[in-house]
């Protein structure tokens, strides 16, 4: 098991240092033509970084990567280029978000962008050697929280749009969530997640919205869970709640909780506890014949 977590850790290593030497991909913009709210206010706009597979080892899976930040930063490294290469060591093509978020982009924006990303991937499938039913999500901290809310609300695109991308289904096929926001609820939320995503005062009907616990149905995408029990800031019962949840709508669903495991671990790289869960996950996306 340790030589094992040693050569995953070496790998990845490796492609770190291939890809600075490479130099980061070019950003994409989510939405060629500016990004505007509903004002109408310019805003900065949201873009994407494609980490290919190599052709040789591409499944023609992707991931669509939503690093967290709680709705105020964007942790584009750790929780975004680092897991992409990681993804790619497996032959799966990884696909980093920059979402909007933080005052003047709360809720709806961050979901609008999140779906655009899905869409955006699902449209330039074939020209990028991905298959279009095999696009998931993976998001941490915030991040998951809107990985989950693309999950459960999601659309099958709109078939009368001038641009053909926004005709795409927002669907995810499956969700990786680590150390996840799920809940709005006071008693388990994160606080600073809530205020940046919803305001000051929230009225109940969005909180029980962006509950994503509550959300849940039997066509939510099957959904990988990881999380610490020494998670101060994002409590276990988050994922809990929506592990239940996704239990109870008859979702396929596996969750594991670490016992060691402060908030923010992304990879574990160096923890001989946490390292292992990028092992785990890949068994996971192997039995749902994700790497093929």
């Amino acid at each position: 098991m340790r030589l094992s977590i040693l050569i995953s850790v070496l790998v990845l290593l490796f492609c770190c240092v291939l890809n600075t030497l490479a130099g980061e991909p070019a950003e994409r913009k989510l939405w060629p033509a500016g990004a505007l709210l509903k004002n109408d206010q310019q805003v900065v706009d949201p873009y994407y970084l494609f980490y290919p597979a190599d052709p040789a080892k591409n499944t023609g899976t992707a991931v669509v990567i939503f690093p967290g930040g709680g709705y105020w930063t964007v942790v584009m490294d750790r929780e975004g280029s680092r897991i992409a290469e990681w993804l790619n060591t497996i032959g799966v093509n990884g696909i980093v978000v920059n979402y909007r978020r933080g005052p003047g982009s709360q809720h709806p924006v961050p979901l609008m962008d999140a779906q655009r990303a899905i869409r955006t991937v699902r449209y330039h499938a074939a020209e990028w050697g991905i298959n279009p039913q095999r696009i998931g999500v993976m998001g941490f901290s915030a991040g998951g929280h809107l990985a989950a809310t693309s999950g459960v609300h999601y659309d099958a695109g709109n078939s009368a749009a001038a641009d053909p991308i926004e005709r795409v289904s927002s669907r995810p096929d499956f969700m990786v969530l680590v150390y996840a926001v799920i809940s709005m609820e006071e008693m388990y939320t994160h606080g600073g997640s809530l205020a940046n995503l919803l305001g000051e005062k929230p009225g109940a009907d969005l909180i029980k919205y962006l509950s994503l616990d509550t959300q849940i149905t039997q066509d939510t995408p099957p959904t990988f869970l990881i999380l610490s029990n020494e998670d101060t800031v994002v409590p276990a019962e988050n994922s809990v709640l929506f592990y239940l949840g996704l239990r109870k709508a008859g979702v396929p669903a596996e969750m594991h909780i670490f016992a060691p495991g402060k908030h923010g671990f992304d990879l574990g790289l160096g923890d001989p506890v946490l390292s292992v869960w990028p092992e785990l996950c890949k068994n996971w996306l192997a039995w749902q014949g994700l790497l093929k």
